[in-house]
């Protein structure tokens, strides 16, 4: 049976780093604005009363202390409170897909490979940028890969899952050498006005090359010795838009905007979480205690924490189950990659790691990775 391994991976960060305090000064002048404007109404009881946030309620809440931004113009501006972009022509490339190719650059570098080595590639994200063509097909083409493209999306699970069809198309024979990237451009989801969501996402790209062990040439390969992916409905994380929103007569004003019920989603997505990685563990004969790592999806730091707690029997050290929150939010279904690329090479041969990610479906995709 044919082996797969990862060989290379690959990181973008966007041109713009936001803190904390400034989504904070942005959000608390808008809501004093709108409760001295609304006075009346909210006395009445007629309109709710915008509240005010702190860097500290933050960091508790979610252990983000900043983010980076593809557009910080307009983010900051109390008048428009949202990315400030402009609508690219037909013959140039969205945001997404650019974030895409400069990740894929450095993992094709990483994986001693060029782009004509590439015969798949597979982009994986919570959000499309636009519905066709494929975004995958236009990252092909501007890197000049070979074979076919095409885009997915199972929201924060996205990465997992893509690199599980890559693995199944290595192993059929449909695909030689894959690309995966995953950019993330989820700051003009977020709604800047919303005291418990404004400061929640950031913006970047992750790139993964998987081959057969037997084409891999890199320094750095870890061999997939198994895969697993549950999902189960949920309206708990959401996003309502759709190509259909013209046609209706009215929307709410939220429509396009990320929501979710928080602690539904820590309830009842947390016990699936650590079902699949113990049964996963379990599929493997891998006691918990034989693996290094674990590049879960980083949404909230509570959540994490919850999580590796639950199935170390034990409180975490931090290379348990690295965090990259404080320094890139939450990057939706990159995360767990960002982690992996980040926390990766102090490994060694037989060394082993879980990669995890979960989120809107609901839906949760495990890795099992071993160092060679």
């Amino acid at each position: 049976m044919t082996s797969v391994v990862i060989s290379g991976s690959g990181l973008f960060v966007p041109p713009y780093k936001v803190s904390n305090q400034e989504l904070v000064d942005v959000l608390n002048a808008f809501s004093e604005k709108f409760n001295s404007e609304n006075a009346v109404e909210i006395a009445a009881g007629t309109v709710e009363a915008k509240k005010t946030s702190s860097v500290e309620f933050i960091e508790k809440a979610s252990g983000i202390k900043s983010r980076y931004m593809m557009c910080k113009d307009g983010v900051t501006d109390i008048n428009v409170m949202h990315p400030k972009l402009v609508k690219n022509d037909v013959d140039t490339p969205p945001e997404m897909v650019l974030m895409a190719v400069e990740a894929a650059k450095e993992a094709l570098k990483d994986a001693n490979k060029n782009a004509e080595d590439i015969d798949l590639v597979i982009l994986g994200s919570s959000n499309m940028q636009r519905s066709y063509p494929s975004m995958a097909v236009e990252v092909q083409s501007i890197l000049g890969a070979q074979g076919f493209g095409f885009d997915m999306n199972v929201a924060c699970s996205t990465a997992t899952f893509a690199l599980i069809n890559a693995v199944n198309a290595i192993k059929s024979g449909s695909a030689k050498t894959v690309l995966i990237v995953n950019p993330e451009f989820t700051t003009p989801q977020l709604d800047y006005s919303n005291r418990d969501s404004h400061f929640i996402f950031g913006d970047v790209a992750t790139a993964l090359i998987i081959e057969s062990t037997e084409t891999a040439t890199s320094d750095n390969q870890f061999k997939i010795i198994n895969t697993s992916q549950v999902t189960k409905f949920s309206n708990n994380i959401r996003c309502n838009h759709s190509y259909v929103d013209h046609c209706y007569e009215s929307l709410p004003a939220d429509n396009s905007f990320f929501f979710q019920e928080g602690r539904k989603v820590f309830k009842e997505l947390l016990p699936m979480v650590t079902t699949v990685i113990t049964e996963h563990l379990g599929k493997n004969n891998w006691p918990v205690t034989d693996v290094k790592r674990m590049w879960l999806h980083q949404a909230n730091i509570n959540m994490n924490l919850f999580a590796a707690k639950k199935l170390l029997g034990r409180e975490p050290e931090f290379l348990d189950a690295p965090l990259i929150l404080d320094e890139f939010a939450n990057t939706a279904s990159a995360g767990s990659i960002v982690a992996f690329h980040k926390y990766k090479d102090d490994f060694t041969s037989g060394d082993k790691g879980i990669l995890c990610s979960f989120g809107a479906g609901y839906s949760v995709g495990c890795i099992s990775l071993e160092k060679i």
